[in-house]
């Protein structure tokens, strides 16, 4: 999934999206409630209507930044105290919170509110993290139940185990989160500085758990070799902002397998293709040597043709995976 964090990506349109066959955009629950606010969204007839996307939407809960701004926020039993990053106000968000605001919003599927620690954080403070974001997402599913009753719309709601790189700890979020009873499963807390075999030995322990009929759904990871072996080992779904960030840095991924920094001196005078073979057709049509020119000039166009070609052989990697996994069942 492609991460429209506020409702659009940096550079790229969302027919550009359509073109490079994105099937879903996800799109943050914490910068939406902040700017413009979810009443804006709703009033202006939901989110698909209010940023022109028709496809499936997935909302983040807002738990991602009790992690990434967890510096500046307070947590306690009942929910968070972040503050904002735009203006420093302060404001609070727990399950109930999340829950109101992303069915204002009105996407597919939405996250229930957790407690992300770093996977790296000592055992005690990970086991709390686990145990609030049990509470928390047995409240999250109470609320996403009487919103349901009370309006009649019927997002997915996915449950997220938590539980750092503790065998115990994960199995115990899952099996505790199967007993309440999700539409989807997401495994959060990796991607966040462990490495990758710690990272695929998490993965391992869970997916077996959750049950083979409902999305499984690993969040934050990205990379082509890791969305490879991820799937291998029962993921279906994924999210990242790393194909995108990695591309208006410069570093340029290749049908090949390989990688480039097109910004480094070698590519000034390589006036062949970004990549014969992209899905992308503006990296068939335009060569290294402009594409190092255009980064290097701070051009828009540059990281518009670099953001395209990650991004379409990331989306190209899990459509050959669907299709190589629909040959074998066939």
């Amino acid at each position: 999934m492609p991460v429209g964090t506020a409702g659009a990506m940096k550079g790229i349109t969302h027919q550009d999206l359509v073109s490079l066959g994105a099937q879903i955009l996800l799109s943050n629950t914490y910068h939406l409630h902040l700017q413009p606010g979810e009443q804006v969204v709703k009033a202006g007839g939901g989110l698909h209507k209010f940023i022109g996307w028709q496809k499936p939407m997935l909302t983040d809960s807002g738990g991602f930044q009790v992690y990434s701004l967890r510096r500046t926020n307070a947590i306690d039993d009942d929910g968070v105290v972040f503050h904002s990053h735009l203006s420093g106000e302060k404001l609070f968000m727990g399950p109930d919170e999340s829950i109101a605001i992303q069915h204002a919003l009105g996407a597919d599927m939405i996250m229930c509110f957790d407690e992300c620690p770093p996977s790296t954080a000592p055992r005690e403070h990970i086991l709390r993290a686990v145990d609030r974001t049990l509470v928390w997402a047995a409240r999250c599913k109470k609320r996403n139940d009487e919103q349901r009753a009370k309006t009649g719309w019927a997002p997915l709601l996915f449950g997220i185990v938590q539980g750092g790189l503790h065998r115990d700890l994960r199995e115990k979020c899952a099996q505790e989160l199967i007993a309440i009873g999700f539409d989807g499963y997401a495994i959060g807390g990796l991607a966040v500085g462990e490495s990758e075999p710690d990272m695929l030995s998490v993965v391992e322990t869970v997916a077996p758990i959750l049950p083979v009929d409902q999305p499984r759904y690993l969040m934050g990871v990205g990379e082509i070799g890791q969305l490879k072996a991820c799937v291998a080992r029962g993921i279906d779904m994924f999210d990242c902002v790393l194909p995108m960030r990695i591309a208006r840095h410069g570093r340029i991924l290749l049908s090949d397998g390989s990688e480039i920094r097109i910004t480094g001196a070698a590519f000034r005078d390589a006036h062949t293709l970004i990549d014969p073979e992209s899905p992308s057709p503006m990296s068939r049509t335009h060569t290294k040597s402009y594409l190092h020119h255009l980064l290097r000039a701070k051009e828009r166009l540059g990281e518009h043709i670099a953001q395209m070609q990650n991004l379409g052989l990331t989306l190209q990697t899990m459509q050959h995976l669907r299709a190589q996994m629909d040959d074998n069942a066939g």
